[in-house]
């Protein structure tokens, strides 16, 4: 994957943060938006698309268009980078293919030690009752 080219397809917006901040907060866009359009993208082919609309099904716009904010830092520059980083790291884990799990059995010993263990327990337990007496 070319990030420079992915890079390229990005387009960002800085707006007002939010929150405590006083005046610096009132006057500054410090807030960095990135949007990236992902059906009109020319980086992905169509395998890798679909596995990225999948991955983002819940936080892509209607028109397939990915937003990411983030306003933790106070500069705008900073900002930009921290989003450019998440949004990197999210399409990274949205193109990882999962493996198939190998389905294994649980071995014999520890299935006896389980139940031994078990029966270790509810002796204890029983053994904190009253005595019956007849």
């Amino acid at each position: 994957m070319d990030t420079s080219l992915l890079k390229s397809e990005l387009t960002y917006k800085y707006v007002r943060s939010s929150g405590s901040g006083g005046q610096h907060v009132n006057k500054v866009s410090s807030k960095a938006e990135l949007y990236f359009d992902l059906k009109n993208s020319n980086v992905f082919n169509k395998e890798e698309k679909q596995m990225l609309l999948e991955f983002f099904n819940n936080r892509l716009t209607k028109d397939g268009v990915l937003m990411i904010a983030c306003s933790d830092s106070r500069s705008q520059f900073r900002n930009k980078a921290l989003v450019t980083q998440r949004f990197l790291g999210l399409i990274e884990d949205g193109l990882k293919k999962e493996k198939i799990r190998i389905a294994t059995r649980i071995p014999r010993s520890v299935k006896k030690k389980r139940l031994k263990n078990k029966r270790i327990n509810a002796d204890k337990k029983a053994n904190r009752k009253r005595p019956e007496l007849e």
